[in-house]
């Protein structure tokens, strides 16, 4: 049995410090504008998380693959560790079972590591367990179709402590850039969290809190990678919405020979050449604050438009569809391929 209970000592207090706070600030532009930028922030109802997804789906010609079963792995993984980070102060608990058909897991959502400080300046919300009852496929079936998952569109991911994936955000520029919302935004450019332009609180698991207390990753799980202490080696992290597996950062050269070199992972999308039309001003915002200024190359990295490939892992020797946590966009994945 995977079980894991021990303590978690002090606190994680490298939140990262962006460009511009959040909190009611003015930009100034070139001289000859004469324009400021607010930007608003509304403590109640920040929502940094979850704007992306709205179920569209896009298919290829790939066609459709038979379920994996992946029952063996993992269905017996359980944590209870006193997490004394001040944030948090409480136990966090998760716990995975299996039956033939389903994985379910059970968990409060508090995270099993060190975290940073929250409220901040950048994130006014504070950390509280939640009652998380998952359940969802033990013998996914890949298929062509990438659908977007996230916010109304239902959760993308979870980790194996039981905290939630959602890289997405809620927060928007409008076209001028002068008005940008990070919570319950309107305009069309989708902000990024970890895009550098705005303060949205995170910490160094690259984490940060939802109104209503969830701690949720918007990339690697730094925490959780190092507490699962497997060094350059490929390393389960959790399991998608789809009940295919994710792992953190590395997998290996070639993705069908385990033992081929393991590398750090690439995701396959770049910052364009040129800004999008109407796009805010890249002397305001540079390349890589709004969702928009990627695109995905196939082929440019070694992942596909859901930051996945199929390939043979530890856990599955004969091969399987999984997902990565990268360095590089889009950081965990914004889409599923497994039918939902």
């Amino acid at each position: 049995m995977h079980h894991r209970q021990g303590l978690v000592g002090g606190s994680d207090q490298s939140v990262r410090t962006m460009k511009i706070s959040m909190i009611s600030i003015d930009v100034p532009r070139p001289a000859s504008l004469g324009l400021t930028v607010v930007t608003v922030l509304t403590s109640v109802a920040l929502t940094a998380c979850g704007g992306g997804g709205d179920g569209s789906s896009t298919t290829n010609s790939s066609g459709t693959s038979s379920g994996t079963s992946t029952t063996g792995v993992l269905c017996d993984y359980s944590s209870s560790v006193f997490n004394s980070s001040p944030s948090v102060n409480a136990t966090a608990t998760a716990s995975w079972s299996c039956t033939t058909t389903t994985r379910a897991l059970q968990a409060n959502g508090l995270p099993d590591h060190a975290v940073g400080t929250f409220p901040n300046p950048g994130n006014p919300n504070t950390i509280a367990a939640q009652n998380i009852k998952l359940s969802f496929t033990a013998s996914p079936l890949w298929t062509s179709t990438a659908t977007s998952r996230g916010g109304p569109a239902g959760f993308t991911g979870v980790i194996l402590n039981g905290v939630y994936i959602d890289p997405n955000t809620a927060g928007t520029c409008d076209n001028a850039g002068l008005r940008c919302d990070l919570a319950q935004g309107t305009g069309p450019w989708n902000i990024e969290a970890l895009g550098g332009a705005f303060n949205f609180g995170t910490d160094s698991n690259n984490a940060h809190v939802q109104p209503g207390g969830i701690y949720h990753y918007h990339g690697v799980p730094e925490g959780f990678v190092t507490k699962l202490n497997k060094g350059q080696a490929m390393t389960l992290v959790g399991w998608a919405a789809d009940g295919f597996p994710i792992y953190a950062r590395y997998g290996y050269t070639v993705a069908t020979d385990a033992t081929s070199a393991v590398k750090v992972m690439r995701g396959s999308y770049r910052l364009k050449s040129t800004p999008d039309a109407n796009r805010p001003a890249t002397s305001l915002y540079p390349m890589g604050t709004f969702r928009q200024d990627y695109e995905y190359v196939e082929g440019y990295g070694d992942l596909d438009e859901c930051n996945g490939r199929t390939g043979v892992t530890p856990e599955f020797p004969k091969g399987v569809y999984h997902y990565y946590a990268t360095d590089t966009y889009p950081y965990l994945q914004r889409c599923v391929k497994g039918k939902l």
